[in-house]
């Protein structure tokens, strides 16, 4: 596991230090300093750092299902990359979620939700653990496939190939505009949307501007309209 770590506080930092000698799996903690948004860069530093033909991503404030990352795995496809779903949470019940609720798995139980405020919606099939019924829903949903930062996986050569995270965005579609650059080589998403899933849990976002929203659309218009293959502000510097 690699955390991508976009500047947290040294409080932050060294809770994470001192968690890692306890889990039973390598974590490399790749961390640079607070100069504002800088996701794209955190993530190409983090894919360098990786030793795997294949990765998956996922953003901090998500809780993974625990079949998160036997679903990618055993999804995953030459010529293609996997979109996973994800159903966010109000403010409320993100702030009521403990570590026991996770473990215990309650976060991804409809009754333990809906008893704790969770309104009842078309959306909440995201939390089927039928495997017919994530096949009928993945087959037959209008939404894209796309590349998100909530959940996606996809091939490091691919990654590579596009020149990873465009380092010119800021926050709103970054995500979406590296999936783009896939699809216009040829990679395309596969729909997982209802095999596994992601919550993910309200919270502020002192960094959403009007300025970076309209930047990063006018990159992705530009990305879709001339059908950019590779990023030329990713990991390498062109």
């Amino acid at each position: 596991m690699i955390l991508a770590d976009d500047g947290s506080r040294k409080e932050t930092y060294n809770k994470v230090q001192a968690l890692i000698p306890q889990l039973s799996f390598p974590v490399k903690h790749v961390w640079h300093e607070d100069k504002g948004f800088r996701k794209c860069e955190i993530l190409n530093k983090s894919i360098l750092a990786s030793a795997s033909d294949y990765l998956l991503f996922s953003d901090g404030d998500c809780i993974p299902r625990n079949d998160f990352v036997a679903v990618h795995f055993l999804n995953r496809k030459t010529g293609h990359f996997l979109s996973n779903g994800y159903h966010k949470l109000n403010m409320k019940l993100s702030r009521l979620i403990i570590k026991d609720d996770i473990f215990q798995r309650h976060c991804f139980n409809i009754k333990w939700l809906k008893a704790h405020g969770m309104s009842a919606s078309f959306k909440n099939n995201k939390f089927t653990t039928s495997k017919f019924k994530a096949w009928f829903l993945n087959t037959f949903t209008p939404t894209k496939a796309t590349w998100n930062g909530h959940g996606a996986s996809g091939w490091i050569f691919d990654i590579l190939k596009i020149n990873g995270f465009n380092e010119q965005m800021e926050y709103g579609g970054e995500d979406r505009e590296f999936g783009e650059r896939l699809e216009n080589n040829n990679i395309h998403g596969i729909q997982i949307r209802y095999s596994t899933v992601c919550i993910h849990l309200d919270h502020p976002r002192e960094y959403k501007t009007s300025e970076s929203i309209a930047k990063n659309k006018a990159i992705r218009k530009y990305t879709r309209k001339t059908k950019v293959l590779r990023t030329s502000h990713g990991i390498d510097k062109d």
